[in-house]
C-alpha cells in the first residue's frame, strides 16, 4: 500500500514540474529570443516481483514504482522576425546543415530539429548565436540581438554584455548609432566609402546546441566548448543577419496551454490516489486495529 503512495507522490512531484514549465514558457511568449523549454520525465528502474510457494521461487512479472522529471530540454528552433527598424536591432535567420556520413548528403530534420540514423543514433541541427562577454571575460550566447551602444562605443546586449566581433574582442563602433549598417553576413559597412569592413558581429554555431546551458537573461553557456564544436560563422552557412529585426520567442503558445492543463489534471488525479490511501490507512489503524 505504501509503495502506491509513493508512487502517486513521485506523480505529483513530477507534474508540479511539468506545470511549472509550461507557465515558465507561457511567461516568456513575448520575450525576445526567447527558447522553449520541454520537459522529459522518465520512469523508475522496474521492480522485479517473484512469488515464493514451496520453497520454490515463481517471477510474475516487473513493477513501475513511479516517474521522475529528469530534465528540461531548450528546443532550438527558429522563432518569427518581427521588424522594429531600429538600426541596432538584430535577428538571425538560419538553416544550418549537417553532412550525413552515411549517405554523404545533408541531414534532413524532423519539425523539432533532430535527425535519427537507422542506428538509432540522435543527432540535432547546429544552431547560430550572437557572441557575448560577461564582467568574467566568459563566453555566452544568446539570441536575442536588442542591443545597444554605450558612450564609448562598445555595443551591448540587453542583460549588459559586451558583443564580441569575429575575432573574439568586444565590438566597438567608430561613429553614431544611428549610422549603423550592417550586411547579411555580419560584417559592417563603412559609412564613407559604402564597402564591407572587417569587422563584423562575431556569431559563433554550436553543432551540438544540446550541450547548451541555460543562464537566464536569454544567454546560455557551455561547460566544454570543444566537445560542443563551437565555431565562428564563415560565408559556407546558410545564416543571414537581418538588421532592423528581432526574433520573437518560439513557444508554442497552443502546445504549452494543453501541456499545462493535461499536468494540473494528471496532478489532480495522483492527489485523490493519495487521499485515498489515506483514508484506507486511516481504516486499517483505527477500524480494523481495534478488532
Amino acid at each position: 500500500m505504501l509503495r502506491g503512495l509513493y508512487t502517486a507522490a513521485a506523480g505529483m512531484i513530477t507534474q508540479q514540474r511539468r506545470h511549472d514549465t509550461a507557465t515558465q514558457n507561457i511567461a516568456n511568449l513575448n520575450t525576445t529570443g526567447y527558447k522553449q523549454v520541454d520537459s522529459v520525465s522518465h520512469a523508475f528502474p522496474d521492480v522485479l516481483i517473484a512469488a515464493m510457494q514451496n520453497g520454490t521461487t515463481k517471477n510474475i512479472g516487473r513493477l513501475n514504482t513511479g516517474v521522475f522529471a529528469e530534465q528540461s530540454v531548450s528546443q532550438f528552433l527558429q522563432g518569427d522576425l518581427i521588424e522594429s527598424g531600429k538600426t541596432v536591432d538584430f535577428a538571425l535567420s538560419t538553416d544550418l546543415q549537417i553532412v550525413d556520413p552515411a549517405t554523404n548528403m545533408p541531414m534532413i530534420f524532423d519539425g523539432s530539429g533532430k535527425h535519427i540514423s537507422a542506428e538509432g543514433e540522435v543527432t540535432y541541427k547546429p544552431q547560430a548565436f550572437f557572441t557575448v562577454q560577461d564582467n568574467e571575460g566568459n563566453k555566452l550566447f544568446t539570441r536575442n540581438g536588442k542591443f545597444s551602444v554605450s558612450p564609448t562605443g562598445e555595443v551591448l546586449s540587453v542583460g549588459g554584455f559586451k558583443v564580441l566581433d569575429g575575432n573574439g574582442q568586444p565590438l566597438m563602433l567608430n561613429g553614431p548609432e544611428d549610422r549603423l549598417k550592417v550586411d547579411g553576413q555580419g560584417y559592417l559597412i563603412d559609412n564613407n566609402t559604402g564597402q564591407r569592413s572587417n569587422s563584423k558581429i562575431g556569431i559563433s554555431v554550436v553543432t551540438k546546441p544540446m550541450d547548451l546551458v541555460r543562464d537566464g537573461n536569454g544567454v546560455f553557456h557551455v561547460e566544454d566548448p570543444e566537445a560542443a564544436q563551437i565555431r565562428f560563422t564563415d560565408a559556407n552557412d546558410n545564416m543571414q543577419v537581418r538588421q532592423g529585426y528581432l526574433e520573437n520567442s518560439n513557444v508554442d503558445a497552443t502546445q504549452v496551454t494543453v501541456d499545462m492543463n493535461a499536468a494540473f489534471r494528471a496532478y489532480e488525479a495522483n492527489q485523490k490516489v493519495i487521499q485515498y490511501y489515506d483514508s484506507s490507512l486511516q481504516k486499517a489503524v483505527n477500524e480494523v486495529g481495534r478488532v
